[in-house]
């Protein structure tokens, strides 16, 4: 074949392939060398076999699977409940010292987005896929029983954990986990869908959507974590604690591999918690008010280039008032309750520098990529418009008012509340866009602060990258620089296709194209479609409102936006644009169909209670639960379902000669709950009705020393499925009945939050503030059983 001849073939065969494969051609990246098929098959030896060693090849032991040549390390750090215009980085009035540091050297993405809420985020952002195809359409908590909604990420949807575990990756996840159903949560298992049954070799964290910061209940791997007996004891401080403590430790002893670090705080989401001294320096600086805040922060905003220069401010969202209509004790308290937000947030910044700071010191740190996202969603609006003391009451259906919230005014951030600002508050922090947290129609609940760094490779450090991207385009992204073939069958089961689009190509270059180009977006009803810089809008109830009218998405107002040219979504066009509306909700239902959106379903507090809405309990149908010593830190979802029913709680105990003091039985805790007891003798029970009231009923006199049958009978008052009704309740002590007393309301949806059932102790927070952690009981109990009716 003559040169010419050859040379004209070869242009040809280049002109047929697809552009997908010239990019790949032209690529920065590895090609992926690792199997379509995981877990790759077992060993077997390929010399020859004697009858004897004498007369057999040599031995050759499998060798442990090594990442491709090159994999960095990855350190993924997720913030919970965080707005664009929250943080310094980002133009806000928090201060992120880490997140300018890995900004100066990295990229900030200014149009990166997440699905309006925790739990789907995170199914999408470790797998790759929708929320909706992740079986994750709203949190587990509010779990129904359609494909896209039950809170089970299918074996299908495999995690990149997993993924990376099997091409020579170790692998930790730190921190919230919100992605294992609510009911599988105990000691029962299964285990499958914990966190290290998702890949990751590591967990330490928790196990619900919130936690308290002073007195939580984790988990390492699988097992219940002792409470603290450090008084300066915070959450984040522990994850960051831990976290660093694994990452030296598993490269000190593997050098050569790298590891993915999935770091999931429990802050900012609520309870908003931290320690004095980190709110103590925004004392003041929020006095001026949301308004004002909103306008200066979108000035910083286009000074830092996170904006355009052509940005409007978006009008106050409908239904929040306005700063200058409050009085001056709101002002105080709101103000007060920002201030511990801010501080809030300062701490969690601090503790992720200090482990990005621990992975920079070592030896490898250049191969590193860093991807910090501040919020899976935007800025949380559920502690409604006058600010909570206690967000249970919020998914139990009940505002608050500030009249009662301003007598704790000086408690807020501490361990006896479990705060929430206003939603003001919280649509301030998402400036410029509107809505908040929950409004997936919205940039306010789905934009959220990205940042990358990668030392070794990204060499235009302290830009920013303006292309449309979506949480579910990480996965893909990382296959692509680390060189890994999305798995065609992971653990036996045909793996749905990745529904994400790599962006690598935005790490090396400003000028990439944008490859996501359409994306739907759903949540309680809520709805949005992007494609080709529009986004058609269409809003369904406003946050702060926990009980919501008949949903009806005919009735839905449909609004438009230019966002290429309207970053903020200030400026409705619908009404000269019919036709290119339409385009996008008939595209909206098309996307709806195909990844499972569908049925529709706008309720919000009314799915919690997880009787009614008849998702799993482990227990079936049992009636009668008999415990023992030892069953402490019981999931919610797997405790006793009490609410809206009688029953009854048989103990028996035997008491010491003196001093018998110490919880029987508890579920719940700071935010509703029970709790029976004995102090100096005298039994005790308490029912902690949403914090708001805490009615005691008590004996006159100490129980004799030894053996006692203690009975509790509650009585409740509702019928005919009626919810919250009263209660009488009687206790007993070997038969004689020895108090009564009244309970005059019940908590009606959601018991606790992230709390469930302990058996001769208090592993979490207490039920009332007349003991003192853990409150162990200091006789002998041989058994607790429940009968409900």
């Amino acid at each position: 074949m003559s040169p010419i001849l050859r040379f004209t073939l070869s242009i040809l065969l280049l002109v047929a392939v697809s552009p997908h494969a010239l990019a790949q051609e032209a690529s920065s990246w590895p090609r992926p060398s690792t199997p379509s098929v995981l877990p790759r098959p077992d060993f077997h030896f390929k010399g020859n076999v004697g009858r004897t060693i004498e007369d057999s090849d040599p031995a050759q032991f499998p060798q442990p699977v090594e990442a491709p040549d090159g994999a960095p390390n990855i350190v993924l750090i997720l913030l919970d409940d965080a707005g664009y215009g929250q943080f310094s980085t980002f133009g806000g009035g928090i201060e992120s010292p880490t997140m300018d540091a890995l900004a100066e050297e990295g990229l900030r993405f200014t149009r990166f987005h997440t699905t309006a809420l925790c739990s789907p985020t995170r199914a999408s952002l470790i797998t790759g896929r929708n929320h909706h195809s992740a079986s994750s359409g709203v949190i587990g908590e509010a779990a129904t029983g359609y494909d896209g909604y039950t809170s089970i990420i299918p074996k299908s949807a495999g995690t990149i954990g997993e993924v990376l575990r099997q091409n020579g990756y170790m692998t930790a996840w730190i921190g919230k986990n919100h992605n294992t159903p609510a009911w599988e949560i105990s000691a029962a298992g299964p285990y499958d869908r914990w966190a290290n049954g998702l890949g990751f070799d590591y967990f330490y964290g928790f196990n619900a959507g919130d936690m308290n910061h002073w007195n939580p209940i984790l988990y390492e791997n699988r097992n219940l974590v002792p409470a603290s007996d450090d008084p300066d004891y915070y959450m984040t401080t522990d994850f960051a604690d831990k976290a660093i403590a694994w990452v030296r430790k598993v490269k000190s002893i593997a050098p050569e591999k790298p590891f993915f670090l999935y770091v999931a705080t429990g802050a900012t989401h609520s309870p908003h918690q931290a320690p004095a001294e980190w709110i103590e320096p925004y004392e003041g600086k929020f006095d001026e008010g949301w308004d004002a805040y909103r306008e200066h922060t979108l000035a910083r905003q286009k000074e830092l280039g996170v904006t355009p220069q052509n940005t409007d401010l978006t009008e106050r969202s409908a239904g929040l008032p306005a700063w200058n209509t409050l009085n001056d004790d709101q002002k105080r308290l709101y103000s007060r309750m920002m201030e511990v937000f801010a501080g809030f947030g300062a701490i969690t910044d601090h503790e992720m520098g200090r482990i990005v700071d621990a992975v920079k010191a070592l030896p490898d740190a250049e191969n590193t990529i860093f991807i910090y996202i501040a919020g899976d969603n935007g800025s949380s609006a559920e502690g409604g418009l006058e600010g909570s003391l206690n967000e249970n009451l919020f998914f139990n259906g009940f505002p608050e008012t500030w009249q009662e919230n301003i007598k704790a005014i000086d408690e807020l951030g501490g361990p006896k509340h479990f705060n929430h600002f206003p939603s003001a508050w919280a649509h301030a922090m998402d400036t410029p866009f509107q809505w908040t947290k929950q409004v997936a129609s919205h940039f306010g609940g789905t934009r959220n602060p990205m940042i990358i760094s990668w030392p070794g490779r990204i060499a235009d450090g302290g830009a920013v990258r303006s292309q449309f991207t979506h949480t579910i385009d990480i996965v893909p992204t990382l296959y692509e620089i680390i060189g890994i073939t999305p798995p065609l069958e992971l653990n036996g089961v045909p793996q749905k296709p990745i529904e994400g689009v790599s962006f690598a190509d935005t790490l090396l270059n400003a000028d990439a194209p944008e490859h996501r180009t359409k994306q739907y977006f759903e949540l309680l009803g809520n709805r949005g479609m992007y494609q080709d810089g529009w986004m058609a809008s269409a809003p369904a109830s406003a946050p702060w409102i926990p009980v919501r009218e008949t949903y009806d998405p005919d009735a839905q107002v449909w609004e438009l936006y230019n966002v290429n040219e309207d970053f903020s979504q200030a400026h409705d066009v619908a009404a000269d644009n019919p036709e290119k509306l339409r385009e996008l909700q008939d595209l909206w239902w098309a996307e709806a169909a195909r990844y499972q959106v569908l049925p529709l379903d706008g309720r919000a507090v009314e799915r919690l209670n997880a009787e009614a809405m008849g998702r799993p309990v482990l227990s079936g149908d049992a009636t009668s639960f008999t415990y023992y010593p030892g069953q402490v830190g019981l999931a919610a979802d797997a405790s006793p379902r009490v609410l809206n029913k009688s029953w009854t709680i048989t103990a028996n105990i035997e008491l010491p000669e003196e001093n018998a003091n110490g919880m029987i039985v508890t579920q719940g805790g700071l935010v509703g709950g029970y709790g029976l007891y004995l102090r100096d003798g005298v039994p005790t029970f308490v029912y902690n009705y949403l914090a708001l009231d805490r009615p005691t009923i008590a004996g006159d006199e100490p129980l004799p020393p030894g053996k006692v049958t203690l009975e509790v009978d509650f009585d409740y008052h509702g019928a005919n499925g009626e919810m919250g009704a009263g209660a009488t309740v009687t206790m007993k002590a070997n038969g004689a009945e020895i108090a009564t007393g009244e309970i005059a309301r019940t908590i009606p949806i959601q018991m606790s939050l992230g709390e469930g059932l302990d058996i001769g102790t208090d592993v979490g927070s207490a039920v009332d503030f007349t003991y003192d952690l853990p409150f162990t009981f200091t006789g002998e109990i041989e058994d607790v059983t429940f009968k409900l009716e």
